[in-house]
């Protein structure tokens, strides 16, 4: 017994003696240290990585770039898309889809780089509206109180489309604003509670052009008119808006045209009538806008009746989840 505890200890004596020289070989060559992980960059992955991004912002009116973070950008938004006097939780649901757009566009397309090299601009033709003049203390609650959110389906960012006044119902992409690719499994036609709040002016409307207006708008598509003389509704969609219209014998996409003619003078293409008079056509409508995602007017009437900002976005976009990004 004494003659194997003898040998034991001398096997962990031979195994201590082993491991110091072991050990003042891998001192002389010490192990490489880890890799630095590469700085996150970019806004889109700054906010995916859980911080607040900045954005440079390029200003139209007196050609500036500067440096400004993504939270104070969606209040000029805000602030510039909808009245900043209107229940904070309807500004709060604006506040969410304008820091998803955001993200979304400068993640598909990157933003106004290729125009200012800059992430975002002031022109709401180039990227959203913005007017930092406009911002009051309900502006700044509905950004905090959504701070960091956005929408998403599927892990990725929703195209956060809305409308001022979809009339009765919002439309489907293909259908307002005669979307090119596969319709948004996200994007649904619901029924609009705006019906009770929009203004006179929304609700039905009566414009008249000329035709050299319409031609005009036919030019900016590329197309000539046919041998008609008259404009009238070709098709119509799920909702009753004007799909197609027949211009003066040509065919043009509805949605299309009425961004040719001009969005704020053809209100939406929820067309009851159109009479050719001469060179005269005038349309009879309803609502303002695309009609398709959020409307507006829509997002009043839900805040009115107690709806969270959340609530609201998912009142209008099917299957989605709000995220919080970052804090």
């Amino acid at each position: 017994m004494l003659r194997n505890r003898r040998f034991l200890a001398l096997v962990i004596l031979l195994l201590l003696v082993a491991a110091s020289g072991c050990l003042r070989r891998l001192q002389r060559f010490p192990l490489p240290a880890p890799a630095k992980k590469p700085e996150v960059t970019g806004p889109v992955a700054v906010a995916r990585s859980g911080r607040e991004p900045t954005l440079s912002l390029y200003d139209n009116k007196t050609g500036q770039r500067r440096n400004i973070k993504l939270e104070d950008y969606v209040a000029g938004v805000v602030a510039a898309e909808m009245d900043p006097k209107w229940p904070v939780n309807a500004l709060a649901a604006q506040a969410i889809l304008a820091r998803t757009f955001t993200l979304e566009e400068l993640e598909s397309k990157g933003g106004t780089r290729a125009l200012h090299g800059t992430d975002v601009s002031t022109k709401v033709e180039e990227f959203q509206a913005y007017d930092p003049t406009r911002v009051n203390d309900n502006v700044r609650r509905a950004v905090q109180i959504t701070r960091g959110q956005v929408v998403t389906y599927g892990g990725k960012f929703i195209r956060s489309w809305f409308s001022a006044y979809a009339g009765p119902r919002t439309a489907m992409a293909k259908e307002g604003l005669a979307f090119k690719g596969p319709e948004p499994p996200y994007i649904q036609s619901v029924r609009s509670p705006g019906v009770r709040y929009a203004p006179p002016d929304e609700k039905s409307w009566t414009v008249t052009l000329t035709r050299q207006e319409v031609e005009a708008a036919l030019a900016k598509m590329n197309l000539r008119p046919g041998r008609g003389s008259t404009v009238s509704v070709a098709k119509r969609g799920p909702t009753g808006r004007a799909v197609a219209l027949n211009v003066y014998g040509t065919q043009v996409p509805g949605a299309d045209f009425r961004v040719a003619i001009g969005s704020t003078r053809l209100k939406s293409i929820l067309i009851d009538e159109i009479s050719t008079n001469g060179d005269r056509v005038t349309f009879r409508g309803r609502g303002y806008g695309h009609g398709v995602g959020m409307c507006q007017w829509g997002a009043y009437a839900l805040a009115k009746e107690g709806k969270s900002p959340q609530d609201i976005v998912r009142y209008f976009y099917k299957g989605v989840r709000v995220d919080r990004l970052y804090r």
